[in-house]
């Protein structure tokens, strides 16, 4: 199916569902995570690896992962991924010592990568041209919506039922979405795909030929400022507003930027391209972030920053499959686009923290006014070198 003659949506939102239960895989633990320090009490610090292991398979293998997903086919390794995320969750409902759950998670990893791989990529494939920046822009929700979900629904769970229970509640949903995707999700891997594994040295090149294109670059290299700014300030912020209103701001900054990318994002799309509304969206956090440092503690202003990066957020996803055609280069740059998402994720907090341990809050505020400066200047530079391979090819 090339997704030129129709969009099945339908089967964009069961895709978009698989997604959740993929953010899901990090919610499931950061949401609860006081009930995991109770659980493991002798894991230390330790513990808090237990979110963020997750994220070191993506920074090791995101790109290979978009190799092996094309060639392997998208259809087959996502309903895999999802059989896997839904045995390691029923595994974890046990409770296992800290070592196997760490080791657990591990392994989620996997699970993780490949459906945040393949799903987007398979949306793109089953969009129309027409459609595919609304379908991809909802995709890009998918982070967000999954906390704020596991939060609602999760929180009181483990509260009545035990800590147990999200693991089974998580196991469960991601069986639903694997059965209805087994019977609706058509073979996306074209008959003359080269099935052949890569090696090593072509995964090394691989790398290299991936981050020297200014089409399967662009969107991950701006993901990257995004992430490490959206994890960081999403965690640091809510503590330098008024104590009455941290719970209000830690509740509307995410849903802030879900609402930004769905509306404005979605009516910006219609008229511009996806990388140019990235930088529009960098560029109203740079001035907000510049606000922050004027008015250190609005909760306002917090709240304005994340749906300036709502913007960067649904863009970035619709600008893989405008930048890149085919389904084997856009697999690329969605596994690029992990890559670097993982890599600001686990970086993001640890840096910024670090900073403002050090330099205080304006060190934190200059370090995240430098992120979106260079968010802007990647994606400028890089459309710069679009242009110029247009011309000497025309030429």
């Amino acid at each position: 199916m090339d997704g030129q003659s129709g969009t099945r949506f339908g089967l964009v939102f069961l895709l978009w569902v698989a997604g959740l239960c993929a953010a899901a895989q990090f919610a499931k633990v950061a949401v609860v995570f006081p009930a995991l320090q109770q659980q493991y009490p002798l894991a230390g610090a330790e513990i808090g690896f237990l979110v963020s292991i997750i994220s070191f398979i993506g920074i090791l293998l995101g790109t290979s992962a978009g190799m092996v997903i094309a060639r392997l086919g998208f259809r087959r390794l996502l309903l895999w991924a999802l059989v896997l995320g839904a045995a390691v969750s029923a595994y974890q409902a046990t409770l296992p010592p800290f070592a196997m759950m760490m080791a657990s998670r591990f392994v989620e990893g996997i699970s993780h990568l490949i459906i945040v791989v393949a799903a987007p990529t398979l949306i793109a494939q089953i969009s129309s041209e027409r459609h595919r920046p609304y379908t991809l822009t909802l995709w890009g929700t998918f982070f967000g919506v999954a906390f704020s979900l596991v939060a609602w629904l999760g929180i009181p769970l483990v509260s009545m039922h035990g800590l147990h229970m999200i693991f089974i509640a998580h196991a469960a949903a991601i069986s639903v979405v694997v059965v209805l995707l087994y019977f609706l999700l058509p073979s996306i891997l074209p008959a003359g795909a080269d099935r052949t594994m890569p090696g090593f040295v072509q995964i090394i090149r691989q790398h290299v030929v991936i981050y020297r294109s200014p089409n399967m670059a662009a969107p991950a290299l701006g993901w990257l400022f995004y992430t490490f700014s959206f994890v960081s300030m999403l965690t640091l912020l809510p503590d330098t507003v008024p104590a009455e209103s941290r719970t209000f701001v830690a509740a509307m900054m995410p849903l802030a930027s879900i609402v930004s990318s769905m509306t404005v994002g979605m009516a910006m799309l219609r008229f511009t391209s996806a990388v140019n509304v990235v930088i529009v969206g960098f560029t109203l956090a740079l001035l907000v972030s510049a606000g922050l440092w004027f008015s250190p503690g609005s909760a306002w202003l917090c709240i304005l920053l994340f749906a300036a990066l709502g913007l960067v957020q649904g863009a970035s996803f619709a600008a893989v499959p405008q930048l890149n055609k085919s389904a084997d280069t856009q697999a690329m740059a969605n596994g690029a686009l992990a890559q670097m998402g993982n890599l600001g994720n686990t970086c993001g907090t640890p840096v910024a923290l670090a900073i403002m341990v050090s330099l205080g809050y304006g060190g934190m505020i200059a370090t995240i006014l430098l992120c979106y400066i260079l968010g802007i200047a990647i994606h400028y530079l890089l459309s710069r070198r679009r242009r110029l391979l247009i011309v000497q090819a025309e030429g």
